[in-house]
């Protein structure tokens, strides 16, 4: 006798449980090492528990924030280099956050794939990990998304979800005006912004990303997976010095486009293109693709990954304090009446 059953599982449908529970234990040392003061429950549970009073705080604003990681991530799947797109992805929305003068605190990402690899899952989630111990925010939770006929053979998305926290009063941008010196912060890269552009240039130029990279030692691919540069600490430090009236995180849109969005309405900046050199993958880049220097401004960062503006009697001892703190400090420019971005001097 049976009971006319078929026996088909969840697994023969191509959603293995099991394979998410290993990659759960897995994470978990990981996860812990991101443990800070507030963390009351993570991994695990239906939900995440953070108290803000253990944390520090006595009369809080929250700030969220959320972003991916774009199509650098094709290059992270065509090479299997995964480990940094974990960081990029804690960059992408805890920079984010640090703009508005918020503390990051807790993340949680989205990991979303057609059939779970718990090894390459692991290093994705082990790089947001580490991007969560660099910038001083918990890794609390996360969800993991098998998902059979959505994806390709190894394809995966990620996204990302944080949240920080300011006391009430002290909300950035704030006290911007004409005379504000801006101090820019060095990129390592392209970051996490233009890589659609980024992949096409690669193509026209011939070069496969096993390549030997025109401008350094590694191969082409490695070159343009570096990690995007976490400049929460730094950031925060700055501000808390006194000083500092906004933070402009330069991502999609380059300096012409973030710039002004911290500038209140009938203010511009001018910004001298020659206090800093334009990074070598960036001159390549414009190069292969016969790319203007307007064009490289309002795609790229252009070497410049965060900017400060803060009051002009300050300058010099920010810029000080920004390079205790590891950063490479370039005087860039001004706030100046009149609304707009003024570029004199030439990167190309």
């Amino acid at each position: 006798m049976t009971d006319g059953k078929n026996g088909i599982t969840y697994a023969d449908a191509g959603v293995d449980i099991d394979a998410g529970n290993e990659l759960v234990e897995r994470i978990k040392p990981a996860a812990k090492r991101t443990n800070r003061s507030g963390v009351m429950a993570g991994l695990g549970g239906f939900g995440a528990l953070f108290d803000l009073k253990d944390a520090g705080y006595q009369d809080p604003i929250l700030v969220g924030a959320t972003d991916g990681v774009g199509t650098k991530l094709r290059i992270a799947i065509d090479t299997g280099n995964v480990d940094g797109v974990g960081i990029d992805l804690v960059a992408m929305c805890v920079n984010d956050l640090v703009c508005q003068g918020a503390e990051p605190l807790f993340f949680l990402d989205y990991f979303a794939t057609g059939k779970l690899e718990t090894e390459v899952a692991a290093r994705i989630i082990e790089g947001i990990a580490e991007g969560c111990f660099q910038s001083g925010c918990a890794l609390i939770g996360g969800e993991t998304a098998e998902m059979p006929g959505m994806y390709e053979a190894g394809d995966f998305d990620l996204a990302g979800f944080s949240v920080g926290a300011m006391e009430r009063g002290t909300a950035l941008p704030e006290g911007v005006k004409a005379g504000d010196v801006l101090l820019g912060l060095a990129s390592n890269g392209v970051h996490s912004n233009g890589y659609s552009l980024v992949r096409k240039l690669v193509e026209i130029s011939g070069l496969a990303w096993g390549d030997k990279c025109p401008w350094s030692n590694e191969t082409l691919g490695a070159a343009l997976l570096t990690p995007t540069r976490l400049y929460v600490k730094q950031a925060l430090a700055a501000v808390r010095a006194g000083g500092v009236h906004a933070l402009a995180h330069i991502t999609g849109g380059g300096l012409t486009e973030n710039l002004p969005r911290v500038l209140p309405e009938g203010l511009g900046a001018d910004i001298d293109l020659n206090t800093w050199d334009l990074p070598a993958v960036f001159k390549w880049l414009a190069e292969n693709g016969n790319m203007d220097q307007a064009e490289i401004l309002k795609t790229f960062n252009s070497g410049i990954g965060m900017i400060l503006s803060v009051e002009a009697d300050q300058a010099d001892a920010l810029v000080a304090l920004l390079k205790e703190q590891g950063e490479t400090v370039y005087t860039i420019g001004t706030v100046t009446e009149g609304e707009g971005m003024r570029y004199t001097g030439s990167l190309l």
